[in-house]
């Protein structure tokens, strides 16, 4: 018996493989619903493990302060070492060089490796269980990319449709670990793809609110920061905020200097992958023994910041210990996300700046956990070049517009305060992209003087019929630049006319000097000319080469030539749109 063809089942499920944007909204929802899920289930690994290692799940600074030191130190190691030899299983099992979503979405066809990023979960989830001071919202993402990767498989997606379906996949992911939907659809179009495109952005963010939807019906779900009240910032009270926007601009791109010596001076180190993770361990378990905050992402710490008085000593001693194992962790290569860790950072840097103000001026500006809030997105901001994403997000967690003044000064100051920087960014697609930018910019700016090469084709006004056939003969070229006894340039002397000539007369040549065949009206190039102006004379010449002139020389000798493929090269780089 025929199917129904309006069978809801049927009906459904041919809406579902319609090739449309229609269709990949509805593709977003499920991916959404997916992302969730992964993202709960990885969660629920991390409490299983906290359970097994003898602590409470969800709390990893208690969890460290109730143990005595030797297990403080011997737990991060061995989860070191377990974590590490993941790895080692993780680059077995598949053939590609990365699994990293964002590759797959910018550079590759939207293929997610499946047992490697399996692996490299489950390592991540023994780095973070066993107190490794490391985020976990990087493999969470990457749970919610493999998904969404293998759903669009199975459908049998195109590599650009499932590029999408990927990149929906990990707004998912961020909006499931930081319950900021909005924040989490512009991490992946700001961050990842660097375009606001509808066709991307759309289904991305229904996948975001979904994805958010879904986790708000997981029993004992909370967002990771429970943000107070934001006080009413009016007046002068607004400059504290800029000179902080301005510190976190600085501190965001040598944070971001430390991260990437750490991973080369680890790199370095001859040992086996397990044995440097358990080095990184070891430290974070060291450290530890006099500062237990050290364990874990930093939100337990956050939190404190974000509701009860700390001393500056203590903020000092707090941040340096945990940017140290931090540096432990994800230096040796383990699997996790900077994300947290960043906003950690930039959380004590604001109540280290707050403290010091309300110290100063204690009635005229607002107390040090607002610091702590904008502190969180100002180096965020400025350690992922994103400052639109910082500032939704942190918008999102405290739900305030009171918050919108002080936190978009200081997101914007911050990014244009680390735009300049080495380390422009903690994501290397956004490095890569940030150089390309830099480059096409370059390039815009180029004149012709920078693309000249010596002209080896010049000849004299008396050079005769000999001499210009041995230098056609010796360079495969259509025109012969001719200069007088000034060495100012006159013109050319064409091929074309000189081999019809010798057709025509093969035995008494009626012109016998490169005078008698110049052509005065030529194209030529001057040093100050641009890549467009130089292009707009290439299109109107059939020739390899363009001479370039100095106009304002009295002499106006030969600086030069240009050839049109250097010329379109250093184009097609400036415009990669045109391939």
């Amino acid at each position: 018996m025929n199917r129904n063809p309006f069978a809801p089942r049927t009906f459904i499920w041919k809406i579902l493989r319609q090739p449309d944007g229609h269709a990949m909204l509805l593709w977003a929802v499920v991916v959404g619903v997916a992302g969730a899920y992964a993202t709960a289930a990885f969660r629920e690994g991390i409490d299983l493990l906290q359970k097994c290692f003898g602590g409470e799940p969800g709390n990893f600074v208690e969890m460290a302060r109730h143990m005595p030191w030797p297990a403080r130190v011997a737990l991060p190691t061995v989860g070191g070492l377990i974590a590490g030899i993941c790895l080692v299983l993780a680059r077995r099992s598949s053939s590609k060089s990365g699994a990293d979503y964002m590759e797959a979405v910018t550079i590759g066809d939207g293929v997610v490796p499946v047992w490697q990023s399996m692996w490299r979960s489950i390592s991540s989830l023994f780095t973070i269980a066993s107190g490794g001071s490391i985020g976990r919202e990087g493999s969470m993402v990457q749970l919610a990319a493999l998904c969404s990767s293998m759903i669009g498989r199975w459908v049998r997606f195109d590599p650009a449709r499932l590029r999408t379906l990927v990149a929906c996949g990990a707004a998912a992911g961020i909006t499931s670990a930081y319950n900021a939907p909005i924040a989490g659809a512009f991490f992946v179009t700001e961050v990842v793809l660097g375009s606001m495109a509808m066709e991307w952005f759309g289904p991305i963010l229904v996948s975001s609110v979904v994805a958010n939807i879904t986790m708000r019906e997981f029993a004992g779900y909370r967002p990771p920061y429970q943000m107070p009240v934001f006080p009413t910032v009016t007046g002068i009270e607004v400059l504290p905020f800029i000179v902080l926007g301005l510190l976190c601009g600085v501190l965001a791109p040598r944070f971001l200097r430390l991260l990437s010596a750490s991973k080369k001076g680890f790199g370095k180190v001859p040992l086996p992958l397990p044995l440097k993770l358990g080095l990184g361990g070891l430290i974070v378990g060291v450290v530890s023994i006099w500062a237990p905050e050290v364990w874990g992402n930093g939100y337990e710490v956050v939190n404190s910041l974000l509701h009860q008085p700390w001393t500056w000593t203590a903020l000092l001693i707090v941040l340096a210990l945990k940017v140290i194992a931090t540096l432990a962790t994800a230096g040796t290569g383990a699997v996790g996300g900077v994300f947290t860790p960043t906003l950690f950072v930039g959380a004590v840097v604001g109540c280290l700046f707050g403290v010091s103000v309300h110290g100063i001026w204690p009635h005229t500006t607002s107390e040090p956990f607002a610091y702590v809030i904008v502190g969180m997105g100002a180096f965020l901001a400025g350690a992922t070049n994103a400052p639109l994403m910082a500032i939704l997000m942190i918008f999102e967690m405290t739900l305030s517009y009171q918050v919108v003044l002080p936190l978009m000064l200081s997101c914007v100051i911050a990014y244009f305060a680390a735009r300049n920087a080495e380390h422009t960014s903690m994501y290397e697609t956004t490095v890569r992209r940030n150089r390309a930018q830099r480059d096409r910019l370059r390039l815009a700016a180029t004149r012709m003087r920078e693309l000249m090469k010596p002209a080896e084709t010049v000849v004299t006004l008396d050079a005769s019929v000999e001499e210009l056939t041995r230098m056609f003969l010796a360079h495969p070229v259509k025109y012969l630049y001719v200069v007088d006894e000034q060495q100012r340039f006159c013109g050319v002397v064409a091929l074309e006319d000189l081999a019809s000539d010798h057709i025509a007369s093969p035995q008494s040549p009626r012109r016998t000097t490169a005078a008698d065949y110049l052509l005065p009206d030529f194209h030529v190039l001057t040093p100050d000319m641009t890549l467009g102006q130089g292009l707009q004379l290439f299109l109107n010449f059939r020739g390899e080469r363009l001479p370039v002139i100095d106009p304002k020389s009295k002499s106006a000798p030969i600086l030069g030539v240009v050839h049109k493929t250097s010329l379109l090269d250093a184009y097609v780089r400036m415009n990669p749109a045109t391939l």
